[in-house]
């Protein structure tokens, strides 16, 4: 799939598991939580595309993520294009294909994404108020690039990056360090598992239970059969489905913050 419909896809899923855990487990979240977690679900929800670099030196090619900090972005998406391109060659077995580019292998396993959430929640616990800063400052540049694709566009890398400053200072001081810092990691985790689902969908899948070998291949990709699979791109996907994540993302908002809202301007039903 493509960025914007990952970003979505990302908001849609923690605003949707939120309104569950709400019901089900009484698990409430503050406003301000709730905007948290779903800009780092939805930026989270980018990250494993950072295997796909373009032409650092000419700020072309690459997947939307890589250009959300332009050279320097593309210059860490070209590092991690080679670094899970050579996990790839070293781990591979005979009947994998031979590859020359790394996009779609290591930052697109289970093992990879869960292991960047924890990362993250270690990082804040062990390190607190500056990694949690870069961490929501990170989140909210590739948020603000994937939900605002065209005002990113426009606006170019570094008034992405001064708006995602400005938010993760502002936003640092209100969050509450108790329940607030193992939800970043949880974020991150989730919006990056969403993005292997996301291109489960599509032709190519993705090789999720790396390093798990299945059959006589290590790099075997998962995803639904040709017939019915997504083509990235395509109307289904950039009309269809985006339409349905940010449906389901506004409802399900909408019913979280109905409450609030109804309580502070003393609404009554």
């Amino acid at each position: 799939m493509m960025g914007s419909s990952h970003a979505l896809s990302g908001a849609a899923v923690w605003l949707t598991g939120s309104l569950a855990l709400e019901q089900l487990a009484h698990f409430h979240q503050t406003p301000l939580q709730l905007a948290v977690g779903t800009a780092i679900c939805a930026g989270g929800a980018l990250v494993p595309d950072l295997d796909l670099s373009g032409r650092v030196t000419r700020g072309q090619g690459g997947a939307m993520v890589a250009h959300t900090f332009g050279v320097f972005s593309l210059f860490l998406a070209e590092c991690v294009e080679k670094f899970s391109l050579g996990v790839y060659k070293i781990t591979r077995m005979k009947h994998d294909p031979p590859r020359h580019n790394g996009h779609r292998t290591l930052t697109h396993t289970i093992i990879f994404n869960v292991g960047v959430g924890y990362g993250t929640l270690a990082l804040c616990n062990a390190y607190g108020k500056w990694a949690v800063m870069g961490v929501l400052f990170f989140s909210f540049a590739l948020a603000l690039r994937g939900l605002f694709e065209k005002w990113a566009q426009r606006a170019g890398w570094l008034v992405v990056t001064l708006a995602a400053a400005a938010a993760a200072f502002g936003v640092y001081e209100r969050l509450p360090g108790d329940r607030g810092y193992p939800l970043l990691g949880v974020a991150v985790g989730v919006g990056g598992l969403v993005h292997l689902l996301g291109d489960m969908i599509t032709r190519h899948g993705s090789p999720i239970l790396w390093p798990i070998p299945t059959g006589r291949r290590m790099w075997r990709c998962f995803g639904l059969p040709d017939s019915v699979a997504l083509t990235a791109g395509n109307k289904t996907e950039t009309v269809l489905l985006r339409t349905v994540f940010a449906t389901v993302a506004i409802f399900a908002g909408a019913v979280l913050l109905a409450p609030v809202l109804m309580d502070r301007f003393n609404i009554q039903l």
